[in-house]
């Protein structure tokens, strides 16, 4: 078989980001996808295809919505969100261990990615149902995050792979890399396939692995998680087994980032085990900021207004699964009904409605006493103050643990709702180290020649937690710098150095 200049494994965000990329710089690249064509896409596809990045102001969203006419500018605030804002952000939420020149590298390039994934065919509409609420006149959008690509998860990957077909990429489904090939002088030299039952030695130039994390794999989720986390619902595609990850540690990589942390929601009580496409991500129940959670003892067990949504509900899944029966309950009253997300109006949702909290508590099967007793304590403790969803409003309670840092308005004004929701992981935080330039690092801290990576299985970005849109626009951009990066490699030059 004649060598490919560029093999990408994995066809999800990164994966295709990584293969435009390297086609653009003029290599002949083969994508591997493990999953059949009908279920392409890994877990870019069940995302709602938000990004994060950092622009100066209406303008640069203008570059990637130019159609946007005056009237509906006039209709909007969007502000700014600052590289440094960015960078605070992603530190704050990281307790501070994000990796500075990774993050460094995702935040500078975050604008110019954009563009250029625009330029690839993704189109990009403002997040007008998620990420604004109408002041006045006017649209204010709030917590950094403004733009999703059109159509969601679903229209991003279909978008990404038109493009790259059109370019002349080829893809191979069904396809599981198992194992690199790598000569004497520990330099990639192409991959191990098994094809529609047969292994096939694929060789290559330079490899780009971007096949997910280890999230759909029960095993290594009690293993680097801990426990319960085997029993976990998965948000996404059940074919984020670790294969990548596994394959780079073979061959020396370094293993880099939060190994026993993870990106995980609250997802409905009764999702089925891993993500349904026809459903997506719409079983996932964000608008707790503006109600109460409790667990199975009517007991809250954290603090739903700490910050925006954006910045919370990736840890708060995992507070979830601690709980009995790995179950939760989101409580809402008729005053804040508005405000949900689209996800809480879908028919496949587990809910009850109810004229009291006695009645809302036997429907759910909570302790009817301790729902009662907690909003009675709740409602006592909530402190006077103006309710604004799109700023940090600090309405707080006082008196009560955990407390409610921003808007806390008393539960009272019945028909109550209730939504049950479990632990649903997205993505795993542990992976391989790369250098700015998407070179995979071995445990020498030496790049290894021929071999980058991209998406979820780089480790080091996140730890803890982190800001909702940066998963999707960290695989963009380190997707695309690893393309380029392989391309380059694959025409002679060496890799760059660790810095």
């Amino acid at each position: 078989m004649t060598p490919f200049d560029v093999v990408v494994v994995g066809g999800g965000n990164a994966g295709l980001c990584a293969a435009l990329a390297a086609r653009e710089a003029g290599a002949g690249v083969l994508v591997l996808e493990r999953a059949p064509r009908h279920w392409r896409g890994g877990n870019s596809y069940f995302t709602g295809g938000a990004f994060r990045f950092a622009y100066r102001g209406l303008e640069d969203i203008r570059t990637l919505i130019p159609d946007l006419t005056d009237a509906e500018a006039a209709s909007i605030e969007v502000g700014a969100y600052t590289e440094d804002e960015y960078f605070a952000d992603l530190a704050r939420v990281t307790e501070y261990q994000a990796d500075p020149d990774l993050a460094n590298v995702l935040v500078r390039q975050s604008l110019s990615t954009m563009q250029w994934m625009r330029g690839q065919g993704v189109r990009w509409v403002l997040l007008f149902g998620r990420q604004a609420f109408k002041v006045g006149d006017r649209y204010r959008f709030w917590g950094g995050l403004i733009v999703q690509a059109v159509g969601g998860g679903v229209g991003l990957v279909d978008a990404l792979f038109a493009r790259a077909e059109a370019a002349g990429v080829e893809v191979w489904y069904r396809a599981r890399a198992e194992h690199l090939l790598v000569d004497e002088g520990r330099r990639v030299r192409g991959v191990v396939v098994r094809r529609e039952g047969q292994r096939v030695e694929v060789p290559a130039r330079a490899v780009v692995l971007a096949a997910g994390g280890f999230e759909a794999n029960p095993e290594w989720r009690a293993r680097y998680l801990g426990p319960d986390w085997d029993l976990a619902r998965v948000r996404g595609t059940p074919y984020n087994t670790g294969d990548g990850i596994a394959m780079a540690l073979a061959v020396g990589a370094q293993p880099y980032g939060h190994w026993s942390g993870c990106h995980a929601v609250a997802w409905d009580a009764n999702a089925p085990p891993f993500g349904d496409r026809r459903i997506g991500e719409l079983f996932q129940k964000h608008s707790y900021p503006f109600g109460l959670i409790v667990n199975r003892e009517g007991r809250r067990f954290v603090d739903e207004g700490a910050d925006f949504r954006n910045y919370t509900y990736a840890k708060y899944g995992r507070e979830i699964l601690k709980q009995p029966g790995r179950v939760a309950f989101q409580i809402f009253d008729q005053k804040v009904v508005p405000l949900l997300r689209e996800e809480y109006r879908i028919k496949e949702v587990t809910k009850a409605e109810a004229q009291t909290l006695e009645e809302l508590a036997e429907a759910l099967e909570i302790d009817r006493d301790g729902l009662v007793r907690t909003v009675r304590e709740f409602n006592a403790a909530v402190q006077p103050g103006t309710f604004d969803p799109t700023v940090l409003d600090g309405k707080s309670t006082r008196g009560i643990v955990p407390p409610k840092s921003n808007w806390a308005l008393p539960l009272d004004t019945p028909p109550y709702l209730g939504f049950a929701v479990t632990c649903g992981i997205t993505f795993t935080f542990g992976g391989v180290r790369v250098t700015p330039e998407a070179a995979v690092v071995d445990t020498e801290g030496d790049v290894l020649p021929g071999l980058y990576a991209a998406g979820e299985l780089v480790g080091g970005l996140f730890y803890h937690n982190y800001p909702g849109g940066t998963g999707l626009m960290s695989g963009a951009v380190f997707g695309r710098i690893a393309g380029e990066q392989a391309a380059i490699y694959a025409r002679g030059r060496m890799p760059a150095e660790v810095r």
